[in-house]
């Protein structure tokens, strides 16, 4: 049973994240100027890694206003560590500061939850789970 559970979890996670991010972009043709954009890069040096790979983020653009996003169905500790690498490292090689880093995630560790908090990170989870924000655009 576990065969079959796996690449459905797969499968979900991915289309959940596609899901959200074609939430996004219709939302966003709402908002004057406002562009949601999913990035893809190489990290040469391993910055994020320790070793050269590929780099996933997606941006919220509007005027000169940037947010980067992580949207995932799941985050641990260790992925808020990972997402605050990888947007550090766009933000250095594009020589261009975020003003929010957010996460999107149904399910979130309650360590990750306060980690995201000392690392400057701004979390939207299950609505049980997390204290409301205001936030605008």
């Amino acid at each position: 049973m576990k065969i079959l559970l796996a690449p459905l979890g797969v499968r979900w996670g991915l289309r959940s994240e596609q899901s959200f991010r074609n939430a996004l972009k219709g939302i966003s043709g709402s908002v004057s100027k406002l562009e949601v954009v999913n990035v893809v890069e190489y990290d040469d040096g391993g910055e994020v890694f320790g070793r050269p790979d590929q780099i996933e983020l997606d941006l919220i653009i509007k005027n000169w206003l940037l947010i980067i996003c992580e949207i995932k169905p799941s985050l641990s500790k260790s992925d808020m560590y990972i997402f605050r690498k990888k947007a550090d490292f766009y933000q250095k090689r594009h020589n261009r500061q975020a003003q929010r880093l957010i996460v999107i995630s149904s399910m979130i560790d309650k360590k990750a939850m306060e980690f995201a908090k000392e690392l400057g990170i701004l979390v939207y989870s299950y609505v049980e789970d997390i204290e409301p924000e205001v936030f605008s655009i």
